[in-house]
């Protein structure tokens, strides 16, 4: 066989790969969090989501809803340098956004956003 068919060959099975495992997963909720930013904020997701009366002030005073919150929680970036993942009980981290920085301690069943940071 030709090696310019085999390629085409290769190259159609490829697409037909492609097409059945998008249509697959299309209607799945699959999430890829392999990333260290990814995984963090997962996990302060799934818990539940508490606000310190700080953060409750600076969020009323600033018209500032849980869905901007929900969004840096999906999209943020975690500070590692400011963070401080190895404190025992609870975790601290410091997530970024373009408009927001939260300051966020995260225990066994609950995600406190302690202090809210307006840039």
């Amino acid at each position: 066989m030709q090696l310019l068919k085999r390629v085409g060959y290769y190259l159609v099975g490829l697409t037909f790969g492609i097409l059945a495992v998008s249509f697959f997963w299309k209607n799945k909720k699959v999430s890829f969090d392999y990333g260290m930013d990814a995984r963090t904020l997962k996990s302060i997701r799934i818990r539940n989501r508490v606000f310190s009366n700080a953060a409750k002030e600076v969020m009323a005073s600033n018209n500032i809803d849980t869905a901007q919150i929900s969004a840096i929680l999906k999209n943020g970036d975690v500070n590692f340098g400011k963070s401080k993942p190895r404190l025992k009980p609870c975790a601290e981290y410091y997530v970024t956004s373009e408009k927001l920085d939260l300051y966020i301690i995260r225990c066994d069943s609950t995600s406190t956003i302690d202090k809210v940071y307006l840039k």
